[in-house]
């Protein structure tokens, strides 16, 4: 009989992981393919430390196709242009269709710098997201050390990512008052979000205590609340909301750089397709991140769709944190498995988070179980032995991506110790969830 074909797109944090633990879950007894424009990973985490200078682009990047090829998974460098799930294919930008048994997609978010004038790269304000988007901030920063002016960070209505936010600001404070600049660098935290450190999950532990302290001793000012309405060169225009989302200020805040995280949506390739995407393009999935409509279609990662963990007057987005994401990975591998051996899946992400803020010369961890509340584990703590853990996590990842590695025994049993775990460990008293749709 023919192998299985899986196919993963996209070969970020997620899809690199996927495809190593389900050569490692699986063995040969399927095919496994990885669809990616770009042969490169990038350790996203370390985008902000480019964007000043403390990392070259090159230290934070893997070349997949010899690690693949090593592992076993066939490596396609070319962008998927549609996913065609009626027909089990996804078409290919060099004209090939791709065809699949099972699907899982991992391509990450489309990031909608378009949705408001003057957002972005190509714009007026810089980004962090894309190691390509830090490599141009770091440009913009030098220019900004030349002649030294107003920052603007935050995250923009709709945006879903706001740790990378608050990092850069605080990793922007720590470089200049190393240069001596900060004294004539007055600075904003410009954010969605209902209040600070709500990081679109209703806050963890005293994330809104710890970051607003951290923020007054930066004497970094802030606006909550906020819809950034178009950016012209030198000045954004933002309104503020209340509680109600009546207008109370608009404000017009001149600057000199400015980084912005945009809202995302799902990318092109599956943005619109019924009974696969929100109207957003993320993709569906249920408890075992697999999709209602198309049951051989999983998802994991940024991608997939969460809904708020509550209304604001400002719209925020859910994050997917590292952790999070390599809970969908495991969950997967072994719900592939069991359809595979005949069986019905029946394995649950356990959707845990364990995250690390780091601020340059300090930082933020916390540890929510799981990452949407009400939580089991809601703990949140700060020091400097944050960011030496942020640096050691960082080669660790990289690492475990240059091996071939998702979760070394030693991983497992470390997190084992402190009791998080991948999988949802369902008992007499926690029956097991409803579909995430």
């Amino acid at each position: 009989m023919d192998r299985p074909t899986i196919v993963i797109l996209g070969a970020g944090l997620g899809g690199a992981i996927a495809a190593y633990d389900l050569r490692h879950v699986l063995g040969e007894r399927a095919r496994i393919v990885m669809v990616s424009k770009g042969d490169v990973f990038h350790f996203t985490p370390s985008n902000p430390w480019v964007a000043v200078h403390w990392r070259k682009r090159e230290a934070i990047e893997v070349n997949l196709p010899a690690v693949m090829k090593r592992k076993g998974v066939e490596f396609i460098n070319v962008a998927a242009t549609r996913v065609r799930p009626a027909e089990n294919a996804i078409d290919l930008a060099d004209g090939r269709a791709l065809h699949y048994d099972y699907l899982v997609i991992a391509t990450g978010p489309a990031l909608a710098f378009d949705e408001i004038p003057g957002l972005g790269p190509d714009g007026h304000t810089v980004s962090v997201c894309h190691v390509d988007h830090a490599v141009k901030a770091a440009d913009a920063f030098d220019e900004l050390v030349k002649n030294p002016g107003p920052i603007i960070v935050g995250a923009v209505q709709g945006a879903s990512c706001f740790g990378p936010a608050y990092e850069f600001a605080m990793i922007l404070d720590t470089e200049l008052r190393r240069r001596k600049l900060r004294d004539r660098v007055p600075m904003t935290f410009v954010t969605s979000e209902p209040y600070v450190g709500h990081l679109g999950l209703d806050g963890v532990g005293d994330t809104k205590g710890m970051l607003e302290s951290e923020m007054r001793q930066r004497h970094i000012k802030w606006i909550t609340n906020a819809k950034v309405k178009s950016v012209d060169a030198g000045m954004m225009h933002v309104e503020e909301v209340d509680e109600t989302g009546a207008v109370r200020a608009n404000h017009d805040l001149p600057f000199a750089y400015s980084m912005m995280l945009p809202a995302f949506r799902g990318v092109e390739a599956v943005r619109g397709i019924e009974g696969l995407t929100n109207p957003r393009g993320f993709i569906l999935v249920d408890r075992h991140q697999r999709n209602p409509t198309w049951p051989d279609i999983f998802a994991l990662g940024v991608c997939i769709a969460i809904p708020p963990t509550g209304p604001t007057p400002v719209p925020v987005g859910v994050p997917k944190t590292g952790f999070m994401i390599e809970s969908m990975v495991t969950a997967i591998s072994a719900n592939l498995k069991q359809i595979l051996d005949g069986k019905a899946p029946t394995n649950e992400a356990s959707w845990n988070a364990i995250c690390l803020a780091d601020f340059g010369d300090g930082g933020v961890a916390f540890i929510a179980q799981p990452q949407i509340p009400p939580r089991n584990i809601n703990w949140a703590a700060s020091g400097r032995w944050v960011h030496t853990a942020k640096v050691a996590f960082e080669g660790y990842f990289l690492h475990k991506v240059r091996k071939g590695e998702a979760e070394p025994l030693y991983e497992k049993l470390a997190l084992d110790l402190i009791g998080v775990h991948k999988l949802r460990r369902s008992t007499p008293s926690t029956p097991a969830q409803e579909p995430r749709a």
